[in-house]
């Protein structure tokens, strides 16, 4: 059974920083890529990076630069570095599936990111 749990979201000024954590249980993340999505209040998931079992990461254009994924055991990070008010959403951890950019849905809970001043 997968089992996903994400953290770390909180209320943040725009340029801050945050650092979202997913543990993840049933997957095996020396194998299989996870992604990180969001979803903004009344809009659709959208995907934000993967990473892959080899280190291998990819971002959406408006988070390059600014957003980094890592992994560790079976803990995938994603360094949240100047935050801007349309980075707000529900952010939630997913297997990877298919391309790059594509995923399950997100099993879990999310964790909220709230930038504004």
């Amino acid at each position: 059974e997968v089992q996903i749990v994400e953290s770390g979201g909180g209320l943040v000024q725009p340029g801050g920083s945050l650092r979202l954590s997913c543990v993840v249980k049933g997957i095996n993340l020396e194998i299989y890529a996870m992604t990180w999505v969001r979803q903004a209040p009344g809009k659709a998931l959208e995907w934000v990076s993967s990473i892959f079992a080899g280190g291998t990461t990819f971002y959406r254009e408006s988070v390059k630069g600014r957003f980094t994924a890592s992994r560790d055991a079976n803990i995938v990070y994603l360094q949240l570095n100047r935050l801007r008010p349309e980075d707000t959403g529900r952010y939630y951890c997913a297997q990877q599936r298919g391309e790059y950019y594509e995923y399950d849905a997100p099993p879990g809970q999310g964790t909220q990111v709230t930038v504004s001043s």
